[in-house]
């Protein structure tokens, strides 16, 4: 139960993710197989343990872990073009007509549909953990689409999740940079024998050293140059090593051998003693060593207004989120689906929009059913 990549999120707000009440929810999105006709399926399934009275929600010291599976058929892109390249061949030659982009498309859906119930199925589990006093949920991936997989069928089926990517105050780059040019990270990390460089220019290239002496002449060269640290492994007391990245993803995270250990003496002799063992361990780990690792890139950026009682304004990174908010109060509709539709963006960034909303005293908490009422009147000129 050692997690080997880490997406760090922030719950903005005070939710009930007490265990029971979670277990409850998420057995409204169970896993399930992909039917005949199904591409992907998504749901939740025990992190510890099988069988279907497993519980969807690992809870120990405080800690919660659980975990999603995807299913879906494997339908490779070369056998769907070249069948449908021989049904247009056969049709053009028999019919004496061109086959056209409307039609071409129509005939895929059916080549598809016939061929889905003979396609591979692959399947795939993320893990999540939730340190319910920290107020940080720790994705295991390293693809922010993976993690938004899971946090949005929470989402789904908590009704409201309030959570944005972990920032800092010093842009990741320029502290990564110090760290590499100085040879000494933040107090009690060290860096360690690999790193990736980036050219500023737009059109700059990129050097990757591995195994390498990162304090050599060739390496302050290249910085000296204006190439800034874009990945960096780093390594925490004597616990746990990584690579970090410019957007303060963790991956290759690994556990040394101490901590290992001790999880398998605390463990006992079962598997399920051993799961939850290096599970608490890990989180024990983890909840010591982040603030420190935040604190070494100045800290914890956290937003104005979130979590607080309708500030004016709320900041944030998004480009469109004035645009969602001048929609909302225009259409006074203020449902995910519907802002995802107006913008053409995903379910999880239209739901971030109207948490963002929501902090600033757009529009309501969600409610139990989901939906949130608009708050403030429309724009000048506009008919409610």
């Amino acid at each position: 139960m050692w997690f080997r990549n880490l997406l760090v999120y922030r719950l903005t707000q005070n939710i009930n993710l007490d265990a029971e009440a979670l277990e409850v929810a998420l057995a409204t999105k169970p896993a399930r197989a992909c039917a005949n006709q199904e591409l992907v399926t998504y749901g939740f399934v025990a992190p510890v343990g099988k069988g279907p009275d497993a519980p969807l929600v690992h809870a120990t010291n405080g800690f919660l872990l659980i975990a999603a599976r995807k299913e879906e058929r494997i339908l490779p892109g070369s056998v769907v073009r070249d069948a449908l390249q021989e049904k247009v061949e056969e049709i053009e030659a028999e019919q004496m007509r061109k086959v056209y982009k409307k039609e071409r498309d129509q005939l895929k859906d059916e080549i598809v549909q016939a061929f889905l119930p003979r396609a591979f199925i692959r399947k795939s589990v993320t893990y999540a953990a939730i340190d319910v006093a920290s107020n940080l949920i720790y994705v295991d991936a390293s693809s922010t689409n993976k993690a938004e997989d899971i946090l949005s069928t929470m989402r789904e089926a908590i009704g409201s999740l309030p959570v944005r990517p972990i920032s800092v105050k010093i842009a990741p780059t320029a502290t990564l940079t110090d760290w590499l040019k100085t040879g000494q990270a933040s107090e009690g990390f060290f860096v360690l024998d690999e790193c990736e460089l980036r050219d500023t220019h737009e059109d700059g290239g990129v050097v990757r050293c591995k195994r390498q002496d990162l304090t050599s002449e060739e390496i302050q060269l290249h910085l000296s140059s204006g190439k800034q640290v874009t990945q960096l492994a780093i390594a925490w007391s004597d616990k746990l090593s990584f690579v970090l990245d410019s957007k303060l993803t963790i991956k290759r995270l690994r556990f040394e051998d101490l901590l290992q250990d001790q999880a398998a003496q605390d463990g006992g002799d079962d598997a399920a003693g051993q799961l939850d063992a290096s599970f608490n361990l890990m989180m024990l780990t983890l909840r010591e060593m982040m603030p420190l690792l935040l604190e070494g890139f100045g800290g914890e950026e956290i937003p104005q207004g979130l979590g607080t009682e309708a500030p004016a304004s709320v900041e944030t990174d998004d480009p469109l989120y004035d645009q969602a908010v001048s929609y909302v109060l225009t259409s006074r509709r203020a449902g995910v689906s519907a802002v995802q539709r107006s913008l053409n963006i995903g379910y999880n960034r239209a739901a971030r929009l109207l948490e963002l909303m929501e902090a600033a005293g757009v529009v309501s908490a969600a409610s139990a059913e989901g939906s949130r009422r608009v708050l403030m009147a429309p724009p000048a000129g506009q008919v409610a």
